[in-house]
């Protein structure tokens, strides 16, 4: 397994060091001279060895490079990271879950491992693995040693319920993700249960923390607020200080992928917050989402019009910055907005609450209903 990658990034070139923050940009002309140093096996350049020392305090051996140095190749494509939801499968049932129907389904391996191949080829440098539960779905560990095998950066989101697992935990020393982000649903056995409608979960969630706690792992972990859960805020926050971890608190619940308004039922008012004004992002452009089928689309939110990766090809990539642009047209029921410049909500999020037929004062600053 390498011990450092080398890649075009949207027009910049790194080393990076697989499961570490830290990186090392270079001009393309030391990019374009670690290929030909691993393509004829040759050993490390000195200025290789002296800037791994100073970014990382590694020592890259005096030896062939070829084995310590993956060479990612250039790619046409624009993407430099993207998503994927290995599967929708979940072992809890939160009432407030933005999927919906959890269908445990997806591609076979033979699938997994082409869908990853495409990833790579697109240009595809930070993965984020996701769900439904990632853990849960039998082929996870295989995709995920693949991603690393072919010089992604991988972060996985998780609900922590696997984490404790000795096959888990070794999986992740021996391929350190970039990160590891956990959610939070309750400070107590009985909050976070009555949250997860999972018995037991609240036990397995927090040995999980104290096993990637020992293990040294990069985990950040994400409070997510809903009415059964708010009053226990503050004590989310001290487990997360308790632990060690970095935490940010999510308050504001959407409706479904599918403009379902189920989960906006479990918000907590005393919690939500104004968003800030929506300034354009780069979903279809340098980013883009891939569901459990080989799917994509531009982010998790728009997943409509879609490219069907699996059939149509890595050439069919492109077609997702115009369905980009087409998306954060102001229709439908924003046309005509005299706030537009202004909106706090990005257009393919505002046709969801709009489906759902939620209340305006959700994501409109008119407000009203």
């Amino acid at each position: 397994m390498h011990r450092l990658i080398a890649s075009p990034f949207l027009g910049k070139f790194l080393i990076l060091r697989p499961g570490d923050s830290a990186g090392i940009r270079i001009p393309e002309v030391r990019y374009r001279e670690l290929r030909t140093v691993v393509a004829e096996d040759n050993t490390a350049p000195p200025w290789l060895r002296q800037a791994a020392s100073q970014a990382w305090q590694m020592e890259v051996p005096d030896t062939e490079l070829r084995g310590a140095l993956l060479v990612r190749e250039p790619t046409p494509y624009g993407f430099g990271r993207a998503s994927w939801e290995i599967n929708l499968g979940c072992d809890y049932d939160c009432e407030f879950c933005y999927l919906g129907e959890k269908k445990f389904e997806g591609l076979p391996w033979d699938g997994k491992r082409r869908l990853l191949e495409l990833l790579r080829d697109a240009g595809v440098l930070w993965l984020q693995i996701t769900g439904g539960e990632a853990l849960v779905d039998r082929q996870f560990p295989a995709a995920y040693e693949y991603a690393n095998q072919l010089g992604m950066m991988v972060h996985v989101s998780s609900n922590g319920s696997q984490l404790h697992k000795e096959p888990v935990l070794d999986l992740f020393t021996r391929y350190r993700p970039y990160r590891l982000t956990l959610s939070v649903y309750g400070a107590s056995e009985e909050t976070y249960e009555m949250v997860t409608r999972n018995r037991g979960s609240f036990g397995r969630f927090t040995r999980g923390l104290a096993a990637a706690r020992e293990a040294g792992l990069p985990v950040k972990l994400n409070v997510v607020v809903s009415d059964r859960n708010a009053h226990e805020v503050d004590a989310m926050r001290a487990l997360a200080d308790r632990y060690g971890f970095p935490h940010q608190v999510y308050t504001n619940l959407s409706p479904t992928i599918n403009g379902a308004a189920n989960p906006l039922a479990s918000q907590s008012e005393d919690y939500l917050r104004t968003r800030r004004p929506f300034q354009g992002c780069n979903a279809g452009h340098t980013f883009f989402h891939v569901n459990p089928h080989g799917i994509a689309s531009i982010c998790k939110v728009a997943r409509d019009p879609h490219v069907r990766l699996m059939t149509e090809g890595i050439e069919a990539l492109p077609r997702l910055g115009g369905i980009a642009e087409s998306l954060q047209l102001r229709t439908g029921g924003c046309s005509g907005c005299q706030l537009s410049g202004s909106c706090w909500t990005c257009r393919p999020l505002a046709k969801l609450y709009q489906d759902a037929k939620a209340d305006r004062s959700l994501y409109c600053q008119h407000g009203g209903k």
